[in-house]
């Protein structure tokens, strides 16, 4: 299976192909994670979804295997690899959302990139925050660390960011936080986000107000 090959499949939005392959073939995980890369951001983000499905099927058959990449992510995100993976995060954020028990030890050092030095913090920050709110869909337990890190994102100058907060919190069941902000329930600045195979746009004020009523 060639990326040009896979990345028929992501225009087509074939993900269970995907998934099917990665069951039986080692180079597919690899081969997402290198069209996370595409200038077609709709390619980009049907990857990092396509990942956590291909993951999820290959750690079926070989764990361990998985685990490997995990790993390799994790070193992507430091300097030290020579070799920066900018969608890291949201990678092991859909990883953990569909194995959430097998891989749990990779939710606090995910968490744990809102916590990046200051200087290399808001590069990953919004991943971080999805990758959060991937995994509070199906394993909110898993992330008692995050809630300090990710409630300041609340006042980040990027919208972005406010806006993937305010996600984060209404998925974790702290909608109510949010309540009293009106700064943050009146907030127009657009968020881009990726839903179900496409990409939307919403404001932070209306992200705001479904954490809220989520609670």
């Amino acid at each position: 299976m060639t990326k040009k090959q896979l990345r028929a499949h992501l225009e087509a939005y074939e993900l269970t192909a995907i998934a099917e392959l990665a069951a039986q073939r080692g180079r597919v995980l690899s081969h997402l994670v290198g069209l996370t890369y595409e200038g077609d951001l709709l390619i980009a983000w049907r990857a990092i979804e396509a990942f956590g499905l291909a993951a999820a099927a290959a750690a079926d058959r070989d764990p361990e295997f998985v685990r490997g990449h995990l790993r390799r992510l994790l070193w992507l995100l430091s300097d030290e690899s020579g070799g920066i993976c900018w969608h890291a995060p949201e990678l092991i954020g859909e990883v953990l959302h569909h194995r959430p028990t097998m891989f749990a030890p990779f939710a606090p050092p995910m968490v744990a990139v809102l916590d990046l030095e200051a200087e290399d913090a808001p590069r990953f920050r919004a991943g971080a925050l999805w990758g959060i709110g991937r995994v509070a869909e199906r394993a909110p337990d898993l992330l008692g660390t995050a809630i300090p890190l990710v409630a300041p994102c609340l006042d980040d100058p990027d919208p972005q960011v406010r806006g993937l907060a305010a996600v984060c919190l209404g998925r974790l069941g702290l909608g109510a936080l949010l309540a009293r902000q009106s700064q943050l329930l009146d907030d127009s600045r657009r968020v881009l986000l990726y839903r179900e195979g496409g990409l939307t746009v919403a404001t932070v004020g209306q992200l705001a107000h479904e954490a809220v009523a989520a609670r």
